[in-house]
C-alpha cells in the first residue's frame, strides 16, 4: 500500500477519485458530500468532483505543515507526533461522517415528505393568495382557472419549466421571457440570440443594403408566432410588464412582482385582468355584466363577462334571406342558417321547373339559350342565362388573321385573307413569323442561331426555339452553406437544399428532420416521459430534459411485496430506492412463554460489523465501517404477570421472563415473641405458625432492643428494663427545671410532678420571690413568682399636673394610664396666660415700627444722593408725547378677539375628533 502523500501525487491534476490526507477512498468518482464536508471541516473547500480547489486552506490536514505540492506527489511533514494526532483527528471526523452519511441514506423518506409537504402546502398558499381577488369576484368558484392554475404549479415545480432553446430548466433568479402567443417561457439571453439569428437568417446584411433599416420578422421558437425586430427583448420584466427586474421574493410566484395584472382580456371587453401577476394566459372575466340574449326577446340578465351571450331557447323570428319565410331554430349567435324548404323555383332562362331549396331560388338548366340573335341569322349560343342575349358576336367592324386589314361586311359572310405577311411574335419572342396572313396558331422558329447555355460558360448553334443545356455542374454552395449545388447549367440561383439536415439536437436524442438549413437547428419537438417508480404519475418534458429531471412525487401506496414476515407492508408512498424499514408489531410468538412479541419489526435492522481490521498505522488508509442487513431475536417477554413475594405482603406484576419467588424489600413486619416489636429484616421466607400470618416464625430474628413503651404523660425518662411484656414500675428519678420567672433551677421528684393537677404544678414551680417582670406602666410586678403574664392593675403613686404645669397632685398609676382622672387650669393659670400674650403682641409692634422707620430714612437718602447728580446735567426740553386711542385701548379691544378665536378652534377640534 502506497503512502498517502503518493497517492495525492498520483491523483493531482485528475479533479476526482484522489486522496488527500486519507479523507477519500481510492474507488474513482466523486465523494459524498458528507465525507468532503468533514475532509475540510474548517474552511477547506472543494469542488463538485471532490478534490480540492485551488488556494484551499488544509487546516485540518494530516501532516502538520505543507510546504510544497509538486507533480510527483512530494509533501514535506513535520514531527511524527504532530502528524499522527491529526490523523487520528481527521480519522475521527471521517468515521463520524460516514456514519452520518450512512444514517441518511438508509433512514426512511418520512422527513423527505414532510418537506415536500410543507413545500406543497406553501406553494398552495401562494396560489391562494394571487387568486384572491379573482374568486372574490366570483364567491370563490375556481372552475375556469385550471389553465392558469398549471401553468403557475409548473412554475414551482423543479424542472417543469424548461428553456426550449438551451434545454435547461429555468430558475427563480434567472432573468426570463414569455411568448404572448403560446406563454412559453424563455432565458432572456437564449431568446435575444435566437431573434438575431432569425432575422440574419431571413435576409443577410451582406447583401441586403437596407439591412439595418428594415424591421424583418423572428419567429417564436416554439409557436411561430412572429416578432419584428424591433420587438427583440432587451429588458427582463415581470409578466405583467409593470416592474423591470422584479425582485426574488419566496411569497411571489417565481418572475412575479406581486402587483394585480390588469392585461386586458382577451377577446377585449373592456376589463382588467383582476389575478396578481401571474404566468399564462388571462383567466376569463369575471365581471358582472347585465345583457341579453342573441335574438333580444328576453330581458336582459346579469352573467359574467365571459359567458355575457346566452340563448334564450325561443324561436329566432327573423326573417331568412327568401324574404318568406322565418328563422324557426331556437335562439342562436351570427346569421340564421339558409331556409331549409323546398319550392318549384323556375331556372334561369325560364324553360324548366324544378324543386329548389329556397335559399337558392336561381339555378341553370343545361341547355343552349337557342334564342334568335338581333341579327336575325345566328341564335344565341350560351347556356341558361337570365337577361337579353345582346348582339351579335359576327356583327360590325372585324380583323382580318394577321390584324392588319379591317372588314365591314355582314354577318353571315367569313372575313378574307389580307396577303400580307403574318409579323405575329413566335414563341421564342425574337423572331416574327414569315407566313402569309392564315388562319390558325403559327408555326415553329426554326432559324440557326448561336445560343449561350444558361451557366454562360458555352455557346452553340442550334434551332432558336430548342433550349440549351450543357453538362457542367454548378460548384456553388448552397443557401445551407454545407452542400454543393451539383445542378447542370446552373443559372447561379441555386436552389434552396433539399437534402436533409440529420445534425444531432440539442437531447443528444434525435436529428435534425428538416431540411438542410443554416445557423441552428429547432430546438426538438419530441417530448419524454419522465415516471415515478410505478409508473403511475408520469411528467411530460422535453426530450433531453429526462436525464436531469427528478422524477414526479407519486401520491400512491408502495406497491412492493414485504420482505419481513408480515403478510401486507406497511403503507407509504411510491418512492426509488430500498423501502423504509417495517415499523409494524412483529407479532411472532415467543417461545418460552408463547406470548407474542410487542417491538416493532426487526427482521431487517442494520447493524454495524464488527471484527474489522484496525489500521496498523497512519500510513495505511482507514477501513470505512460496513453496515449489515440481518434479523434480531425477539427481547425477552416482557408481559407482566402477578406474583406473590416470600414475606406474602404483596402480589406484583414481573416480566414473564423474570417470574418466580421474589423478595419485596420491605421489612418482614411479623410480630416478635416481646409483643412489642416486629421482624426487622428484609422480607424473606416465613414459615406460619398455626397458620398465623401475624406472627413470626422460626426464620425471624429475636428482640435486642430495650423497652420502647410510652410513659406517663410529663415524664421524659425511658424504662431501664429490656424489653419486657407488661407494664413498667413507677419513675423514681428527679426533673430539673426553671421557676416562672426563669431565675432558678428547682428539682422535682418526676413522680410527684406528673401525678400533680395543675395548681400543684403550679405550687411545685413556684420559687416564692418577688415577680421581676415589668409592666406596661414601667413599674415592677409586685406579685410573688407565679404563671402567665403579670397584671395591668399597678398602685404606684405618681405625679399629675396642669397644662401650664402649675398645679401638681399624687394619684395611682393605673388611674392615671387608664385617662379616669386630669387636671385643668384654674381662672388664675388663664390670667397669666393672657398676659403673656400681650407682652409678646406689643413686642412684634414695637419692632414693626422700629423697621418702617429704618426704611424711611434710607428712602431719603437715596433721594438727597439722586437730587444732587440731577443737577449737574443740563436739562432738555422734552415733549410729552401723547399716547392714540388705539394704544390706549388695544388691550381691551384685543383680549376678547383672542378669546373668540380659541373657543371657536377648540370647538373644530373637538369635532374633527368626533
Amino acid at each position: 500500500m502506497d503512502a498517502p502523500w503518493r497517492q495525492a501525487g498520483r491523483g493531482r491534476g485528475r479533479g476526482r477519485g484522489t486522496s488527500v490526507n486519507g479523507a477519500y477512498s481510492q474507488t474513482p468518482g466523486p465523494a459524498p458530500a458528507s465525507a468532503r464536508n468533514a475532509a475540510y471541516p474548517r474552511g477547506g473547500q472543494a469542488d463538485g468532483n471532490g478534490a480540492p480547489k485551488p488556494g484551499a486552506r488544509y487546516e485540518n490536514a494530516s501532516y502538520a505543515s505543507v510546504s510544497k505540492l509538486t507533480g510527483k506527489g512530494n509533501l514535506q511533514t513535520g514531527s511524527s507526533e504532530t502528524s499522527k494526532k491529526k490523523f487520528e483527528e481527521i480519522q475521527k471526523a471521517n468515521q463520524a461522517a460516514v456514519k452520518k452519511f450512512a444514517e441518511d441514506h438508509y433512514s426512511s423518506s418520512s422527513d423527505d415528505e414532510e418537506g415536500n409537504e410543507d413545500a406543497e402546502g406553501k406553494q398552495k398558499k401562494i396560489l391562494a393568495l394571487t387568486f384572491t381577488t379573482y374568486t372574490n369576484q366570483t364567491d370563490g368558484d375556481t372552475s375556469e382557472l385550471a389553465r392558469t392554475k398549471q401553468y403557475m404549479s409548473d412554475a414551482f415545480q423543479s424542472g417543469a419549466v424548461t428553456c426550449l432553446i438551451c434545454i435547461a430548466s429555468v430558475k427563480r433568479n434567472q432573468a426570463v421571457w414569455s411568448c404572448c402567443g403560446c406563454f412559453c417561457i424563455f432565458h432572456m439571453p437564449c431568446i435575444q440570440k435566437w431573434a438575431k439569428d432569425s432575422v440574419f437568417l431571413v435576409s443577410s446584411p451582406l447583401t441586403d443594403d437596407d439591412f439595418e433599416k428594415k424591421d424583418y420578422p423572428w419567429p417564436c421558437p416554439k409557436c411561430r408566432y412572429e416578432y419584428k425586430r424591433s420587438q427583440t427583448p432587451c429588458r427582463y420584466y415581470c409578466y405583467c410588464g409593470k416592474v423591470e427586474d422584479p425582485p426574488l421574493d419566496p411569497w411571489l410566484v417565481p418572475h412575479s412582482c406581486g402587483q394585480v395584472c390588469e392585461r386586458q382580456f382577451k377577446p377585449s371587453c373592456g376589463h382588467k385582468c383582476l389575478l396578481l401577476c401571474h404566468p399564462g394566459p388571462c383567466p376569463p372575466c369575471p365581471k358582472m355584466v347585465i345583457t341579453t340574449c342573441y335574438c333580444k326577446k328576453a330581458k336582459p340578465v346579469p352573467r359574467r363577462c365571459s359567458a355575457k351571450d346566452w340563448a334564450c331557447q325561443q324561436p329566432c323570428g327573423r326573417k331568412l334571406l327568401c324574404r318568406q319565410h322565418k328563422c324557426e331554430d331556437p335562439c342562436h349567435k351570427g346569421d340564421c342558417r339558409p331556409c331549409p324548404r323546398v319550392s318549384k323555383q323556375k331556372c334561369l332562362c325560364g324553360r324548366k321547373i324544378a324543386e329548389r331549396l329556397c335559399a337558392s331560388p336561381s339555378w341553370q338548366c343545361e341547355q343552349v339559350c337557342g334564342k334568335t340573335l338581333p341579327c336575325n341569322n345566328h341564335t344565341c349560343e350560351k347556356i341558361c342565362h337570365a337577361g337579353p342575349c345582346g348582339e351579335c358576336p359576327r356583327a360590325g367592324n372585324r380583323l382580318c388573321p394577321c390584324g392588319k386589314s379591317k372588314y365591314t361586311l355582314p354577318c353571315t359572310e367569313d372575313v378574307p385573307t389580307c396577303g400580307d405577311n403574318c409579323d405575329k411574335a413566335l414563341e421564342c419572342g425574337i423572331h416574327k413569323c414569315s407566313q402569309r396572313c392564315h388562319r390558325g396558331p403559327c408555326e415553329t422558329c426554326r432559324q440557326e442561331v448561336e445560343k449561350q447555355c444558361r451557366c454562360g460558360k458555352h455557346t452553340k448553334q442550334m434551332p432558336c426555339h430548342k433550349p440549351y443545356l450543357c453538362e457542367t455542374k454548378c460548384i456553388k454552395i448552397r443557401d445551407c452553406q454545407r452542400h454543393q449545388c451539383k445542378r447542370k447549367c446552373c443559372p447561379g440561383n441555386c436552389p434552396t437544399c433539399d437534402q436533409q439536415c440529420g445534425r444531432s439536437l440539442g437531447c443528444r436524442n434525435h436529428k435534425c428532420p428538416s431540411v438542410c438549413h443554416r445557423g441552428s437547428c429547432y430546438p426538438c419537438p419530441e417530448t419524454v416521459d419522465v415516471k415515478c417508480n410505478c409508473s403511475k404519475t408520469v411528467l411530460t418534458v422535453p426530450c433531453g430534459r429526462e436525464r436531469t429531471t427528478k422524477p414526479p412525487r407519486c401520491k400512491d401506496v408502495c406497491s412492493r411485496p414485504p420482505t419481513c414476515h408480515h403478510e401486507v407492508r406497511e403503507r407509504h408512498k411510491c418512492h426509488f430506492g430500498p423501502c423504509p424499514p417495517c415499523r409494524q408489531i412483529c407479532q411472532k410468538s415467543l417461545k418460552k412463554c408463547c406470548h407474542l412479541c410487542p417491538i416493532p419489526c426487526h427482521d431487517e435492522a442494520l447493524v454495524k460489523q464488527k471484527g474489522l481490521p484496525q489500521p496498523a498505522g497512519p500510513w495505511e488508509q482507514p477501513s470505512e465501517p460496513a453496515f449489515i442487513q440481518t434479523a434480531l431475536p425477539c427481547p425477552p417477554c416482557q408481559v407482566p404477570i402477578p406474583m406473590e413475594c416470600l414475606g406474602k405482603h404483596e402480589i406484583s406484576p414481573l416480566p414473564c421472563h423474570a417470574t418466580g419467588p421474589f423478595s419485596c424489600k420491605r421489612p418482614c413486619g411479623r410480630l416478635l415473641a416481646c409483643g412489642n416489636h416486629k421482624c426487622s429484616r428484609e422480607c424473606h421466607k416465613v414459615t406460619d405458625v398455626n397458620g398465623d400470618k401475624e406472627k413470626c416464625g422460626p426464620e425471624c430474628c429475636a428482640c435486642e432492643e430495650g423497652c420502647t413503651k410510652p410513659r406517663p404523660p410529663g415524664c421524659p425518662h425511658h424504662c431501664s428494663l429490656p424489653c419486657h411484656p407488661g407494664d413498667c414500675p413507677p419513675c423514681g428519678q428527679m426533673i430539673r427545671t426553671k421557676c416562672h420567672c426563669k431565675i432558678s433551677n428547682l428539682y422535682i421528684d418526676c413522680l410527684k410532678l406528673t401525678a400533680a393537677d395543675s395548681k400543684e404544678k403550679n405550687d411545685l414551680t413556684s420559687c416564692k420571690n418577688q415577680c421581676p417582670k415589668e409592666l406596661p406602666c414601667g413599674h415592677r410586678c409586685k406579685e410573688l413568682c407565679h404563671q402567665g403574664n403579670c397584671s395591668n392593675y399597678c398602685v404606684q403613686k405618681v405625679k399629675l399636673r396642669c397644662p401650664c404645669r402649675r398645679i401638681k397632685k399624687e394619684l395611682p398609676c393605673n388611674t392615671v394610664h387608664e385617662g379616669q382622672i386630669s387636671l385643668q387650669c384654674d381662672s388664675l393659670c388663664l390670667e397669666m396666660k393672657k398676659k403673656v400674650v400681650e407682652i409678646k403682641a406689643e413686642e412684634e409692634k414695637a419692632a414693626m415700627e422700629e423697621e418702617k422707620r429704618r426704611q424711611q430714612a434710607e428712602l431719603e437718602a437715596f433721594e438727597n444722593r439722586l437730587k444732587g447728580k440731577r443737577r449737574k446735567n443740563k436739562r432738555k426740553d422734552e415733549v410729552e408725547v401723547q399716547p392714540s386711542a388705539w394704544q390706549k385701548y388695544k388691550k381691551y379691544i384685543l383680549m376678547p378677539v383672542c378669546g373668540v378665536a380659541l373657543a371657536v378652534f377648540t370647538l373644530y377640534l373637538t369635532q374633527v375628533n368626533i
